[in-house]
């Protein structure tokens, strides 16, 4: 097992890591915006969406092991590539102590000077998330497999709708400087790549960010009806 700990240890093994789980975690999150605008489509169709990923695997496997088992390994993908990002980060200071005496940006911009203040807001943000619309417990209404009313009660507070849009304008940053880094480890880079590659990044970080902030914008202008909790009680009944 030395290869997997100098593997592990070496700085291309960790660049390595962040680029595997972040293609991962981009893919996760393509998934999701594109079930979550079924909010647009009314209760039925997003609760039938959320339904059908509990029971996905169905009879094949048991009952929500398919749900356990992709939450347990997006977790990992997620640990994997915090933990790469801050020993990276950690590493690179360590190997310069001294600060710049006179510092000015150059080629890196607003999201690459950002990237690990960024990445924790994404993180406690995505706590926040699960506790929020997955487990229910800072939930002021939940409804257990309700998501429908469980998401419209949560975006008509206008304060929860903002924890939302600032944390998914923090992800734009990150998505975009991710990209960026991620072509370049794959080898992606040169006078030739970089205009798509720049292009791509910014495209990507958009659609997800600006595709997520329009959820909650959407409930707060009543572009979709908030399901009270009288409501969803008669929908299943």
């Amino acid at each position: 097992m030395t290869w997997l700990r100098d593997f592990f240890g070496s700085t291309v093994g960790r660049k390595a890591i962040m680029a595997v789980t972040g293609i991962i975690l981009f893919g996760f999150l393509v998934g999701h915006l594109l079930g979550n605008l079924k909010l647009w489509l009314g209760a039925e169709s997003l609760n039938h969406y959320a339904e059908g990923l509990r029971v996905l695997g169905d009879p094949i496997l048991p009952k929500y092991a398919a749900i356990w088992i992709a939450r347990i390994g997006l977790l990992g993908a997620l640990v994997l590539h915090f933990w790469a990002a801050i020993t990276l980060t950690l590493r690179n200071r360590k190997a310069r102590p001294e600060k710049y005496k006179v510092w000015k940006a150059k080629s890196s911009d607003y999201a690459s000077r950002t990237m690990i203040w960024g990445g924790m807001i994404v993180l406690l943000f995505i706590v926040y998330h699960l506790l929020h619309l997955t487990v229910g417990s800072v939930h002021s209404d939940f409804i257990y497999g309700d998501v429908y009313h469980n998401v419209t009660v949560a975006f008509s507070d206008p304060l929860v709708a903002l924890v939302y849009i600032v944390a998914n304008v923090a992800l734009g940053f990150h998505l975009y400087h991710g990209l960026w880094s991620l072509f370049q480890t794959l080898g992606f880079n040169g006078p030739r790549v970089n205009q798509w590659r720049r292009a791509f990044a910014i495209a990507f970080a958009l659609i997800i960010s600006v595709g997520n902030i329009m959820l909650p914008l959407s409930v707060l202008l009543g572009l979709v009806p908030v399901e009270t909790a009288a409501a969803a009680t008669l929908g299943g009944s």
